[in-house]
């Protein structure tokens, strides 16, 4: 199978640009922060105090997770609830930033991940995808942005929403997950020694399509030969 291994900053658009080269290339797409947040929901229906390394050992030992396509739509599925609906909302986003750190939480979403991959060509993205996951992929990239950037892109997401935060705390809460992410003790978000970093401030997300779909094209017909 042909994997492409899709790593990146919060707010890069690692999510859109997988989702768009899986439409072009005819390749499946797992969105593993997807799964994560459907964790973190489920966390939350439990508990209503932060994790630590106790209820998280408690809390792996009954989990139950899925991954469904339905409509081409991704669903996650924990313990029988599905949480797609809910997977967007900040809160879940940051619950889920926090227990991605812990490595029972991991190993419970890496063979699932890993699995996946083994029987698709597939685009899987994340944050520990290249380094982690998929070490051996035939294709790596980071995808990344300047933070002023990300933070405008997800400022548009949401302003519409109720509630919806100001540019300021959104560059702020950016700031915070981009430094849990990289200073968590398992699995760190870095780019893999071979990957290839795709910066997309100053392009349009079809300009950052047509890039990635050179370099995947012309290594899957290496790999053809």
């Amino acid at each position: 199978m042909f994997n492409v291994a899709i790593d990146g900053n919060v707010g890069s658009g690692k999510s859109t640009l997988a989702k768009e080269l899986s439409e072009r290339l005819n390749f499946k797409v797992l969105d593993t922060g997807a799964i994560y947040r459907g964790i973190a929901c489920y966390y939350k229906s439990l508990y209503k105090t932060e994790p630590n390394e106790k209820i998280i050992e408690d809390f792996v030992k009954n989990i139950k997770i899925e991954i469904k396509f339905i409509d081409d739509k991704q669903h996650v599925i924990v313990n029988d609830i599905d949480y797609t609906p809910y997977l967007r909302l900040e809160e879940t986003s940051m619950m889920a930033s926090t227990i991605s750190q812990f490595k029972l939480i991991r190993e419970s979403v890496l063979s699932l991940q890993r699995q996946f991959a083994e029987e698709n060509n597939c685009i899987i993205e994340g944050r520990d995808i290249g380094t982690v996951v998929l070490p051996n992929a035939q294709i790596k990239l980071f995808v990344t942005a300047s933070e002023q950037v990300r933070a405008m892109r997800r400022y548009e997401q949401m302003k519409d929403k109720p509630n919806s935060p100001s540019y300021n705390e959104v560059l702020e809460d950016l700031r915070l997950r981009d430094y849990k992410d990289m200073h968590r003790e398992i699995a760190p978000l870095k780019p893999a020694k071979d990957s290839i970093i795709i910066d997309s401030s100053n392009q349009t997300l079809e300009e950052t399509v047509e890039c990635c779909i050179k370099i995947i094209k012309k290594k899957y017909v290496e790999n053809s030969n």
